[in-house]
């Protein structure tokens, strides 16, 4: 199950991290794969995804535009209760550090999620991905400071609450990734950032589980920016 916010969501005609890294894990040896959740649709519902191929039983997630580990933590027991997934593949804290808490209180949301998830399904496991800064960073040094302050805190959670039942991965900043080529506003990921998203996943998963295999990331020209990127 794919939960994030906007970067995981996406928008009216996205291709999305998710859609990559379905069709890499069906052309490696996981064509089995199924991705489940809740919620299949883009933001503000809609089901334009770029390529209209992609089947509406793979679109499954628990994904929010605005909606961080404050949000999904209230909703996550639910829905592995109810959709029973094996694997929780992570993309959250950036929204909350920007609009709700601070690094402290979003590593305590992000242990109550674990905790609910747990609860409802103790044997789950995690691939996590750290905070990646947007825009905002460059010219914010406090924010910048509380995005690293919470990776830290992420990271000590994952080795603190890691069991052989119910293993947690970190994966690192995804390799390559640069808000200039990655990004097609500052944030949210661009063609390129959806494979290297989507390759952080499918490499951790299979480093950890041998599930899978490594991504190769396509070659793509880079977008051109627009001269006010969002924050």
């Amino acid at each position: 199950m794919c939960v994030g916010d906007s970067m995981t969501i996406g928008g009216a005609g996205d291709f999305t991290w998710r859609y990559r890294l379905w069709h890499h894990l069906r052309r490696s040896g996981a064509e089995h794969t199924e991705f489940v959740g809740p919620r299949s649709v883009l933001h503000e519902g809609s089901q334009e995804y770029a390529d209209p191929a992609f089947p509406a039983a793979a679109r499954a997630h628990l994904a929010g535009w605005g909606e961080g580990w404050l949000h999904l933590s209230e909703v996550v027991g639910d829905a592995v209760r109810e959709h029973r997934p094996d694997t929780l593949l992570i993309s959250l804290g950036l929204i909350d550090l920007g609009f709700y808490t601070g690094a402290e209180q979003t590593a305590a949301n992000a242990r109550r999620f674990l905790d609910e998830a747990r609860a409802a399904r103790p044997e789950i496991r995690a691939v996590l991905l750290p905070v990646i800064p947007n825009v905002r960073a460059d010219t914010d040094v406090l924010f910048a400071a509380e995005c690293a302050r919470f990776n830290g805190l992420l990271a000590e959670l994952v080795a603190e609450l890691t069991t052989e039942r119910s293993p947690l991965v970190l994966t690192g900043r995804p390799a390559g990734y640069t808000l200039e080529h990655d990004t097609h506003d500052g944030t949210h990921p661009s063609e390129s950032g959806e494979h290297r998203l989507a390759a952080a996943f499918a490499d951790a998963l299979h480093a950890a589980w041998s599930f899978g295999a490594p991504y190769a990331v396509p070659a793509l020209p880079a977008l051109a920016q627009p001269s006010a990127r969002a924050a």
